[in-house]
């Protein structure tokens, strides 16, 4: 939502487009039944939480911190959407939770160990198209109130991502103990 309203609706849908991304990587590991790639990640996951808890609230501190953005962003500039992806499925991806829930979804729909591959590719396309298409709505909807945000609501905004980020960070590090 904050590129959305910083930078406009492609900026705030090509970040989601990362995520989406991200799902589906976490999607496709469980829905294929990558048990290596699996373990590997499960057997990190204290590492995976405690880098993914700090980074969360590095990006917290950060988000609260800013200034709001003004100007646009050109919407032309691939650099710029090209980070915003990035780093949109970094944060994504290093969210422990998200391959455990993944695991815990399609071993109870049976996914991965049939041998149905067809069924696990279905799935995993349906995870990618289904979170693109919320983060275009989500970016489509935001911009057509992106007008009637002023600066301090936009300083309140990012202190509110802020805390809300921090705090995720927080509950990751928490629950390494």
């Amino acid at each position: 939502m904050q590129r959305t309203l910083s930078r406009g609706r492609l900026s705030g849908f090509v970040s989601g487009l990362g995520a989406a991304s991200a799902d589906a990587v976490y999607g496709a590991i469980a829905g294929f039944g990558i048990t290596t790639i699996s373990a590997l990640l499960l057997d990190y996951r204290t590492g995976i939480r405690i880098g993914g808890g700090l980074l969360l609230l590095y990006l917290g501190v950060r988000s609260f911190r800013a200034e709001p953005v003004e100007t646009a962003v050109s919407t032309s500039d691939v650099q710029g959407l090209a980070s915003d992806c990035g780093s949109t499925f970094l944060l994504t991806i290093t969210n422990p939770v998200t391959i455990l829930a993944f695991v815990g979804i399609f071993t109870g729909l049976g996914v991965g160990v049939s041998g149905e591959y067809a069924d696990a590719a279905v799935l995993v396309t349906g995870v990618f198209l289904g979170s693109a298409l919320w983060w275009f709505v989500l970016s489509a909807g935001v911009s057509l109130f992106r007008d009637r945000f002023t600066p301090p609501v936009l300083r309140r905004v990012n202190q509110f991502a802020g805390v809300v980020i921090g705090g995720f960070g927080l509950v990751a590090l928490w629950s390494v103990w």
